[in-house]
């Protein structure tokens, strides 16, 4: 099996399955028009993401309104097999109390205990694509080698 047999493109609806059995995410954004990329506990709504932040980086990304990628992953280094899935979409900062108390209920549990306010991103892309066990053959071999 050579590389591209080894890459298994993900249909949504496992993406998204795969993507909510996982915790930590990383939401990249534009900062100062360059990327940046910050790690998150999240929960999917559906298939929206969710997270808390404080008043800062992200918060001034969700507010802004702007187009974000979310990416989660699950990789195991000794098999060389894994799958990655990233949902892209618009942040916005959830303001409106009901819906505040609604997303409470997910259970996104923050690591960091002052962040108080959730952002939203509604997935419009995802796509997501799993690493499956292979054998290194023609250049993947000489790649390993370098």
């Amino acid at each position: 099996m050579g590389s591209d047999e080894a890459i298994e493109y993900l249909a949504e609806a496992e993406a998204l399955r795969l993507a909510g059995t996982v915790s930590l995410g990383r939401v990249v954004y534009s900062r100062y028009a360059m990327p940046a990329v910050h790690l998150v506990n999240f929960r999917l709504d559906g298939k929206d993401v969710v997270f808390k932040t404080r008043r800062g980086a992200k918060f001034a990304a969700a507010v802004a309104d702007t187009v974000v990628a979310f990416e989660v992953d699950l990789i195991d280094e000794a098999t060389r097999t894994g799958w990655s899935v990233t949902l892209t979409g618009r942040s916005t900062l959830v303001t409106s109390p009901a819906e505040q108390e609604r997303l409470a209920g997910l259970g996104v549990d923050s690591w960091i205990p002052d962040r108080e306010h959730f952002v939203k991103v509604r997935t419009q892309v995802v796509a997501g694509r799993r690493i499956r066990p292979h054998e290194l053959v023609g250049h993947d071999v000489e790649d390993q080698a370098s």
